[in-house]
């Protein structure tokens, strides 16, 4: 099992610092683990990005951390915890992540952002991170690509601020560059 470190400090790191730990953050290889499906974790994943177990929230945010690195999206669209030695259903209500918080440096097509997720984790937006929007009966969900398969639901107030960037920005149609990516904020 990978160690669960404590996240950085986001507010304190600048985005190549942040670009740096996103890339150093070495996660199991839970692609190359193919064990029998065994059952049912009992546990889920709430829109809010609250992790539950029995009924029963996970106050510890260093299981969740842990929990995180070893969660696989399957073929089907399902999730699962995998390790080498066993596979376990998970449900996921929305995105198994939420971007809670943006950083954003330089402007146009020099940009960067980056996000810090409710497990601490740090993704930069990119051609293999990308933005996108997907509109629903309740409005637009924006998210970010977390890795393969694996999604963060970007918190509303985070979405905001991406969409008051995008409108200071004046872009046809709106949208944000991020490390040489334009994502368009209109939903798909």
């Amino acid at each position: 099992m990978p160690e669960s470190t404590p996240p950085p400090d986001f507010a304190g790191l600048s985005l190549s610092d942040i670009a740096a730990f996103a890339a150093d953050n070495r996660l199991p290889p839970v692609e190359k683990w193919n064990p029998a499906h065994c059952g049912d974790s009992f546990m889920r994943i709430a829109s809010d990005g609250t992790w539950f177990h029995e009924g029963s929230p996970i106050g510890r945010l260093a299981m969740v951390r842990l929990f995180s690195t070893i969660l696989r999206r399957e073929p089907d669209g399902g999730y699962v915890l995998v390790t080498p030695a066993e596979k376990l259903s998970i449900a996921v209500d929305d995105a198994p992540f939420v971007a809670v918080e943006m950083k954003v440096e330089g402007e146009g097509r020099a940009r960067r952002i980056a996000f810090r997720l409710n497990t601490g984790d740090l993704v930069v937006a990119d051609a293999a991170h990308p933005l996108r929007i997907v509109e629903r009966d309740d409005g637009p969900h924006p998210y970010v690509t977390v890795r393969s398969g694996l999604d963060a639901l970007i918190a509303r107030p985070v979405y905001y601020e991406m969409v008051n960037l995008a409108l200071d920005e004046g872009a046809d149609p709106p949208g944000l560059w991020s490390e040489g990516s334009f994502f368009a904020l209109d939903a798909q």
